[in-house]
């Protein structure tokens, strides 16, 4: 049995290279840089296991010739060379003297958990339509397709992937029709666009707007920012002539204007400076002294900031989220002879209940500080009345008036709760019937003029007094996410001398 051993271990000397002497006569055969290279194949286990079935299919091999060889042929200094074998001390794997190169030994490849997989690609999924939509959103591109394939070719990892976005760019000259609604008014807009004009995205916007009311065209340019379309600049030049019957008032303006808009925080920013030459006049000859007074030309140069959070879901019926609007006009200091600081607020919050029924409740107030001895000018006031804020009252038509003329007001508040339910006969979701809604509301507000030499105390209380009200009930259809269309029975309450009521069913359009 001895010569076995003694076979075996010539054999793995053999096999793996032959130790330096060094390690021949030495007692302590597993140490140093001169150890046997068997050792390292006994370091995985794959290695171990090969070697094992080399030991043993040569000791089996050699035990037969034991028995005609001579115990003097054995090799001297291995006394216990098996031993050797078994041990798993570290070992260096490098030099030419051991036979093997630490590039000869191929480690296990271990390979990623599916679970780990499937989360990196549905991260990759979903930053590249973020992108995808941010492509869309710079106007410029008619299509943008997304490709996603593994990586091929030079550096590509095992487990990367490739994602490819492939754009189709709009026309250099591009038109558009559409319809636009709002404050019981619509309007037809027609448009040329020139898009990506300077190659970043630019774009130069020529529109025209004919409405029931108010007619206007414009040229606008626009440019954001490389890297952050969200922060931009426009110049627009325009002119806009209304006509407002509940004043016997016609305006036309004409006007240049900067706008800087970009977000902050959780907000959207945006400056304005404005300078605009507005001509006034009166509808007919029917037109109080008033209205009359107040025709002629005036040149207004202003500062605007307005920011505005919105989280809710929709913009027209919405079933959840919130919005707050602020907006701040100081005019007179950059120019012009108007000078006034305006102050107006918009608070909104919208929650889901049971049965698919939505709860809205809705808050908006503004003031008008005069600077100076002169007095506001009529365009500058607040109005309020109409289907679209004071229910049960006729458009604009609430405060103060003059021989049935209404002048507008420099103070104002309304508000609203509103109950959103499903039509009770909808025979399912998904339907023509999603896009009505059973509408239960109940409306309240003020618009006045204030003495502001009275002190705040004065003024809430008479934007307290005569407070005008109104309830009622019905039908809400959504027209996509344009407007919405209004036919209620409402009661109005609280009614004024000279205010104009719509007792009854009235019919309204907006926002």
């Amino acid at each position: 049995m001895a010569a076995s051993l003694y076979g075996v271990s010539s054999l793995l000397l053999v096999v793996v290279g032959t130790a330096p002497s060094g390690a021949q006569h030495g007692h302590r055969p597993c140490q140093g840089k001169e150890e046997s290279a068997g050792i390292v194949l006994a370091r995985t286990s794959t290695s171990l296991s090969i070697w094992w079935e080399l030991s043993v299919r040569a000791a089996s091999g050699l035990e037969a010739k034991a028995q005609h060889s001579s115990p003097s042929k054995a090799l001297p200094g291995l006394s216990m060379p098996l031993f050797c074998s078994v041990s798993l001390d570290p070992l260096p794997m490098q030099g030419p003297e051991l036979g093997i190169q630490v590039d000869d030994v191929e480690a296990p490849e271990i390979e990623q958990e599916p679970k780990q997989e499937v989360l990196e690609n549905k991260n990759v999924m979903r930053r590249s339509h973020d992108a995808r939509q941010k492509l869309l959103r710079l106007g410029i591109f008619r299509k943008v397709e997304v490709v996603i394939d593994t990586s091929r070719g030079e550096g590509a990892l095992p487990n990367g992937l490739d994602v490819t976005f492939e754009v189709t760019e709009l026309r250099r000259l591009t038109g558009s029709y559409n319809t636009m609604v709002g404050n019981n008014e619509g309007s037809m807009v027609l448009g040329l666009k020139l898009p990506n004009v300077l190659g970043r995205a630019e774009k130069l916007t020529f529109q025209f707007s004919y409405g029931t009311k108010e007619t206007s065209y414009g040229l606008s340019f626009f440019k954001p920012q490389p890297g952050q379309f969200e922060r931009n600049i426009s110049v627009n030049a325009y002119k806009v002539t209304g006509q407002f019957p509940w004043s016997s008032l016609r305006e036309t303006d004409r006007g240049i204007s900067t706008e800087l808009s970009f977000p902050l925080w959780k907000t959207s920013q945006t400056l304005k400076w404005e300078v605009v030459w507005r001509e006034l006049g009166s509808l007919g000859q029917t037109a109080s002294f008033a209205i009359r007074e107040e025709s002629g030309h005036s040149l207004k140069s202003s500062l605007s900031h307005a920011m505005i959070i919105d989280t809710r879901n929709s913009s027209i019926l919405p079933r959840k989220g919130g919005l707050l609007k602020i907006h701040q006009e100081l005019a007179g200091y950059t120019g012009g002879d108007a000078r006034f600081l305006k102050e107006d607020f918009e608070i909104q919050l919208n929650r889901a209940l049971v049965l698919d029924s939505v709860i809205s409740a809705s808050l908006w107030g503004g003031l008008l500080l005069p600077i100076g001895e002169k007095a506001t000018c009529i365009a500058d006031r607040f109005y309020l009345g109409g289907p679209t804020s004071i229910r049960g009252f006729s458009m604009y038509s609430m405060g103060p008036q003059s021989d049935g003329d209404f002048l507008g007001g420099e103070a104002y508040w309304a508000g609203g709760l509103h109950l959103y339910t499903p039509l009770p006969f909808r025979p399912g979701r998904g339907g023509f019937g999603d896009l009505f809604r059973t509408h239960f509301f109940l409306n309240a507000g003020n618009l006045c003029n204030l003495n502001y030499g009275e002190g705040p105390q004065a003024h809430l209380k008479k934007l307290a007094e005569c407070i005008r009200w109104s309830y009622g009930l019905g039908i809400v259809l959504r027209l996509g996410n344009i407007a919405r269309v209004e036919l209620n029975y409402c009661i109005p309450m609280g009614v004024q001398s000279g205010d104009r009521i719509c007792d009854g069913f009235q019919f309204g359009a907006g926002i």
